[in-house]
């Protein structure tokens, strides 16, 4: 059983990267997975609770020099209140719309569902097709210092992350798409603003006249991890969005995922899900 000694509330990212360099660490953002998976056991809480809440270099969304900056603390709501993620980042915007509850939009946050990692997390598959890059923040030497990593390279199991224990994820920072862009989010559960994924899908492309270019999918609750789907991308590069092209893509990102039967979703029921539903999320995104 754990046991809770110390809760901290650091009110700077250089007070709170201090903290974390102590070890024996539980971090707080909005509590939406911590919470839930303390009570259950899933999750062993260190003698160090942290709540980043006071930290303001962890808020805001912004862009700057064609890189959207989205704190890790921005939450759920905050997302879909936002003109630039809705006007720019739109397949992100999408997947906030069928995230959860009210209630849990309000307190969940862009950091905390990244380093929960879950195969099926709502935002990881939109930003993943976004090609987005996690800000880890430590201060090994007493001196704050900052890795990138690409969101493709960041996810490493159910649950499991490159970010070591004396790290913080600061922000995910996202290249700003060019606006002939074009992008769609699709998933599937038996009340799909409430329940995790039984699949999720993103596509992201930019429009060359008739063709498609610097295409992107990527999938959730199909595999370990979420994952890029580089064999459905390379089958549509160059291509209209035809039904050859998009029978061509779908056949191969069969051959990518490696879905498991669960009380959600059968192996073959994904596989037909994602088979069905690739064509149609891309499909649709073109037509808009």
């Amino acid at each position: 059983m754990s046991v809770l000694e110390t809760y901290r509330a650091p009110q700077s990212l250089d007070e709170a990267a201090g903290i974390l360099r102590e070890g024996n660490v539980t971090v707080l953002a909005g509590g939406t997975d911590v919470m839930p998976q303390s009570r259950i056991g899933k999750l062993k809480l260190q003698p160090v609770l942290m709540s980043l809440r006071r930290v303001p270099e962890l808020r805001g969304i912004c862009e700057e020099g064609g890189t959207v900056r989205l704190g890790a603390l921005v939450t759920i709501s905050e997302l879909l209140e936002s003109a630039l993620v809705r006007e720019r980042l739109n397949v992100l915007w999408q997947a906030c719309d069928h995230f959860a509850s009210d209630q849990i939009r309000n307190a969940a946050t862009v950091g905390g569902n990244l380093c929960n990692a879950s195969p099926a997390g709502d935002t990881l598959v939109p930003l993943l097709a976004l090609d987005a890059r996690a800000v880890l923040v430590s201060k090994p030497n007493g001196k704050l210092q900052e890795r990138r990593v690409p969101l493709a390279e960041f996810f490493t199991g159910p649950g499991r992350t490159v970010r070591t224990g004396a790290e913080l994820l600061a922000a995910a920072e996202v290249p700003l798409p060019p606006r002939e862009s074009v992008g769609g989010f699709y998933k599937h559960g038996t009340r799909p603003g409430l329940d995790i994924s039984a699949i999720a899908i993103a596509f992201v492309a930019r429009r060359e006249g008739k063709a498609l270019r610097d295409v992107r999918v990527a999938f959730g609750a199909v595999a370990p991890t979420p994952i890029r789907a580089p064999r459905a991308e390379a089958a549509l590069e160059g291509r209209a969005p035809d039904e050859p092209a998009l029978e061509a893509a779908a056949s191969a990102a069969l051959g990518e995922i490696r879905p498991i039967s669960d009380l959600r979703a059968s192996d073959w029921y994904r596989r037909e899900l994602v088979r069905n539903m690739l064509k149609r999320v891309i499909d649709h995104a073109c037509r808009m």
